[in-house]
């Protein structure tokens, strides 16, 4: 404000006092100067304002007006790919559907008159018109999926109607059938609508698509979604462009549909013989480390999700206190009983502490003297006695004083200790993921001394030891790890990935991807030391006192193990079975293993000879 006013206002001043000499400033009043600023500020307190008015409280409107005047686009759905079974069997087919998709920037933008097109929805839907308007009220993207897989009825109705909706649309779109549900639901999955935070993370996608969940749906989305055509409209050319979709690849599993049937029904008809209500068994190719079956029970219905579950179903499923949607095969940590000492006799025999003709006496018990007051003792017994017992005889009888003595030491007898436990039991794979290509996979653990220090703050004891070298302690596992584990003594020493997925294809059955086996590691237990083991597995069916003689009537040689977990309850096991067959060459290893057992029922033991029976009679 000096600048502008100050020339003129000190030559009128010159020219009344008649000066000659001229002065080049002459300050503004404080009254004119401050009048000068609140005339600025106000004015640049309307021009702010006016500018929050179009940005903030207008700026969702004009941006939709903006949009609408550019046109559209739309993504035209592909084909999800189709999965198959080892013999080209389907195991999920496609289904046509068709939703009701609402675009909130077209609604008008007067209040009465978008109230009535909501009614309007939810009269031709016969729905709650305060659930309709909740539904755009709620939504984060300005596509709203008002409703999904119409019924035919639904549909009739809003063809007729669908003019009179201008901000509506009914778009077609595809979900998944589930034929045998229960049964494959563990390892398939199933596909439901995408959410916000997916819609946020994934590209190519719209409100209203389908997005795989959980199991292979998941782990392999990138490759069954296929690619989104486009269809783009410009409202100011009238001009229109469409890219044709391309349908998904397909996926061709290692599982064989009639092993996967055979083992679920058979896990089933053995849970209801004893009363128990939870298990899992995975069975496996030692010579690849392919998955041919895996089964979790209790299992569910996909089909519930993909075609949209209700809010009860939900609530029924993740209520049920045995977990129908938890697959326990992979994601299920179990203590290993007695299944852990092929495992333990294996890195004993490597180490050279024992050789496996050594003949250790069982008596049906040991006494440990206290290593702080020798008069205190502490008893560690076994099942039964079994006189004197080498390992090939330990492994058929499952001695656990056998076990003890090369696990924890005793007497003159030097045993494998905690850290070398852990260290072979880590070598076959446990507490580590085997990296299947499958969704929630966990670890397990093995414990170990420094573990226990920092975790419960007390010191490794003795007896800790010897829990841990009959499967006991904190030792804990999943089934597939114990599968994996067991096929590296079937196989001769190869530790294999896991893998669910053989190939992918096209329609053309062209393969797009090949799974090749995949080796962790080999050699770490010399083969003769892992045959000694495979011939007390083996002793364990054809031996009078083997814990497996049911095996021994199969077509071919099986080599087993069992094992019996205490739970912490009284008189209830976690029991568990594990062969392979033919024991000469073996080309398949089950693993089976049911929770919370009452008593020492016989309940893996005929599921692996069912599995074992069909899968050899239908070679």
């Amino acid at each position: 404000p000096h600048e502008v006013f100050l020339d003129r206002m000190a030559h009128k001043k010159e020219e009344e006092l008649g000066l000659s000499e001229k002065k080049l400033e002459v300050p503004l009043k404080d009254v004119v100067a401050h009048s000068l600023f609140f005339i600025f500020l106000l004015l640049a307190s309307v021009l702010f304002a006016k500018i929050f008015y179009f940005q903030v409280l207008l700026g969702k409107q004009l941006q939709i007006q903006s949009e609408n005047n550019k046109g559209s686009v739309a993504l035209i759905r592909p084909a999800r790919g189709i999965v198959y079974d080892r013999n080209g069997k389907k195991l999920v087919y496609n289904s046509a559907a068709a939703d009701l998709l609402c675009d909130k920037r077209k609604l008008p933008e007067n209040p009465y008159l978008a109230l009535k097109q909501l009614e309007g929805i939810a009269s031709a839907l016969k729905a709650n018109p305060i659930e309709i308007e909740n539904k755009f009220d709620f939504s984060q993207d300005p596509q709203v999926l008002v409703s999904e897989n119409l019924s035919q009825e639904a549909l009739l109705v809003l063809e007729t109607k669908i003019n009179d909706l201008p901000a509506c649309s009914i778009e077609s779109n595809i979900i998944r059938d589930y034929p045998l549900a229960e049964i494959l639901s563990p390892v398939l999955g199933y596909t439901g609508r995408i959410n916000s935070d997916e819609l946020g993370n994934m590209r190519g996608y719209a409100v209203n698509d389908l997005i795989g969940k959980t199991g292979l749906e998941k782990s392999y989305e990138s490759y069954l979604r296929g690619t989104p055509g486009v269809a783009k409209s410009n409202k100011n050319s009238n001009e229109k462009a469409e890219t044709e979709p391309v349908s998904g690849e397909n996926l061709v599993l290692n599982l064989d549909l009639g092993l996967q049937t055979a083992l679920y029904n058979s896990l089933e008809k053995s849970l209801k013989n004893v009363g128990a209500k939870k298990g899992a068994a995975v069975v496996m190719d030692p010579r690849t480390g392919a998955v041919l079956s895996m089964v979790s029970f209790p299992s569910y219905d996909n089909n519930l999700f993909a075609k949209g579950i209700s809010v009860s179903d939900y609530q029924n499923l993740t209520s049920d206190p045995n977990q129908p949607m938890f697959n326990r095969a992979v994601a299920a940590k179990y203590p290993t009983g007695s299944t852990i000492k092929p495992f333990e006799a294996s890195g004993a025999l490597q180490e050279k502490i024992i050789s496996p003709d050594k003949l250790i006496n069982d008596p049906g018990y040991i006494l440990v003297h206290s290593q702080y007051d020798y008069n205190v003792t502490y008893r560690y017994g076994g099942v039964t006695p079994h006189g004197l017992v080498d390992m090939r005889k330990a492994l058929a009888v499952s001695s656990n004083i056998y076990f003890y003595t090369i696990g924890g030491g005793y007497e003159n007898q030097q045993g494998l200790g905690p850290t070398r436990i852990k260290k072979y039991l880590s070598l076959f794979g446990w507490g580590q993921k085997t990296g299947i290509d499958l969704p929630g996979e966990v670890s397990g653990f093995i414990p170990t001394p420094e573990w226990k220090k920092q975790t419960k703050k007390q010191p490794w004891w003795d007896g800790d030891t010897y829990n841990l070298a009959i499967g006991q302690s904190d030792l804990m596992v999943t089934p597939l790890q114990v599968a994996n584990a067991y096929s590296v003594i079937a196989n001769g020493g190869i530790l294999y990935k896991p893998q669910l997925v053989s190939k992918i294809i096209d329609n053309n059955k062209s393969i797009i991807k090949e799974f090749k086996p995949e080796i962790i590691r080999q050699g770490f237990i010399d083969l003769e030391n892992l045959q000694v083991i495979r011939e007390g597995m083996r002793d364990g069916v054809t031996k009078p006192y083997g814990l497996s003689a049911m095996l021994n009537d199969l077509p071919v040689s099986v080599a087993a193990k069992t094992g019996t977990a205490e739970t912490g309850v009284a008189n209830q096991f976690n029991v568990w079975s594990a062969a392979f067959a033919p024991y000469e060459n073996p080309e398949i290893v089950i693993v089976v293993t049911v929770e919370n057992v009452k008593g020492f029922g016989a309940v893996t033991l005929p599921v692996a000879h069912d599995v074992l029976q069909y899968y050899f009679s239908e070679k």
